[in-house]
């Protein structure tokens, strides 16, 4: 059964992030599930967007700014009208007011409405709103027209009319579960990883000479405030009174210019240059070369409304390439490390970490016991070929069960 989606997507194009790229760009075609992309075009890329799974539709361009956020839904209705290829499914990821465009014209072409949830946007609104520093009057009452309009086009309209909601993970189904949705229209989809690429013995280990000697942990991703990232470079303080040789690899960067100063003033306010080193941003495979020399990974994720309903990558890529992790409890991370016995699950605390990562690095049997569990667990249920079987059934049952729409 072939099912091509209108796939409208918040995030810029070309799609970056993995469960679009890899999910809907590669696994999802080979189950006969393809899809057409919609949206803004990020203006800073100047190549041709070749989307594997179906044709791109280019809504303008994407800009910053209250005005371009205002005429953006806009931009998709009249994509949308423009729009006469076959579909059998509208899927909207994270917009809210194109939503309502997206399904009045999915009931138009009698088509299910799929809403795609990846981040709880409303409340990441106030919480931007309550951060703030010294905002105008204007700005106090554009953030409360936002937030309020959202809220109730969001969860009064947007929500309940979709004939299915897909979302982020186990605690975000509960979560809208607890606000009255019905969690038999809704799936969870957490973050997995692409094993053909993830596989330890493609991988070219780095070779770069300040990993020599050294025991060697590592953070793969984005740092910022709003992560508390500098709880790394004071863990790593805490780690090196016990085991003067470590060294904690930063594999990544801030993505503004003012956090990335930001970090680097943190590691020289702690004198730290010796043991902390922040690589930039890098490639998919230098990462990957990093990665497999460290002995632990680290996912320390503050808790709180917007990180507890997500589902961090990074964790699922360690365990994936054999490297034994220390994880905070937030719970897919939870769920993880207590079903994959992996690593280790503890508080976002100094002392916890420390001695989570030193019984890791101390234990050869232990460790050598998570190395072998990591790939077993995500082969059998985090890797997206796994995923898109799950994922094209829910297709397949979306529109058995709304072929009352059609009629």
């Amino acid at each position: 059964m072939t099912i091509r989606i209108l796939f409208l997507m918040r995030d810029p194009l070309p799609p970056f992030r993995a469960d679009v790229q890899i999910l809907f760009g590669k696994y999802l075609p080979r189950l006969a599930i393809f899809s057409d992309i919609l949206g803004q075009k990020d203006p800073n890329y100047t190549g041709d967007i070749n989307w594997p799974a179906g044709k791109t539709i280019i809504a303008g361009a994407e800009h910053k700014g209250i005005l371009a956020e205002f005429i953006r839904p806009f931009l998709d209705g009249m994509a949308l009208l423009k729009h006469h290829d076959a579909f059998d499914i509208i899927q909207v990821r994270d917009k809210i007011r194109t939503a309502i465009f997206a399904w009045a014209y999915a009931r138009w072409h009698k088509k299910p409405f799929v809403y795609w949830m990846s981040f709880p946007f409303v409340e990441g609104f106030e919480i931007t709103a309550r951060n703030r520093q010294q905002p105008s009057f204007i700005m106090k009452l554009a953030d409360h027209i936002r937030i309020n309009a959202s809220r109730y086009l969001f969860y009064n309209w947007v929500l309940p009319k979709a004939d299915h909601i897909f979302v982020q993970s186990d605690a975000m189904r509960d979560w809208l579960i607890e606000k009255g949705f019905n969690s038999q229209h809704m799936t969870a989809v957490p973050m997995g990883v692409d094993l053909e690429k993830f596989k330890r013995d493609r991988i070219i280990p780095s070779d770069d000479a300040r990993l020599q000697n050294r025991r060697i942990i590592i953070y793969a991703g984005s740092i910022s405030k709003s992560r508390h990232s500098d709880f790394l470079l004071d863990l790593t303080i805490a780690i090196k009174k016990h085991q003067p040789s470590i060294l904690l690899i930063l594999a990544g960067d801030a993505p503004s210019i003012e956090e990335q100063q930001w970090i680097r003033e943190e590691i020289s306010q702690r004198d730290l240059h010796d043991y902390v080193f922040l690589t930039g941003w890098l490639s998919q495979d230098q990462m990957l070369g990093y990665i497999i020399r460290a002995e632990v990974g680290l996912s320390p994720i503050p808790r709180g409304e917007l990180f507890d309903v997500s589902s961090p990558t990074k964790l699922i890529e360690y365990l994936a390439l054999g490297l034994p992790a220390v994880a905070n409890d937030i719970p897919d991370q939870k769920l993880v490390i207590e079903q994959s016995l992996a690593g280790l699950c503890v508080p976002m605390e100094i002392n916890a970490f420390r001695d989570a990562v030193l019984k890791l690095l101390q234990d050869p049997a232990f460790h050598r016991q998570c190395t072998e569990k990591g790939p077993a667990f995500i082969n059998s249920n985090r890797t997206y070929a796994v995923i898109a079987e799950k994922v094209a059934c829910v297709y397949q049952t979306v529109l058995k069960r709304t072929t009352f729409i059609q009629q």
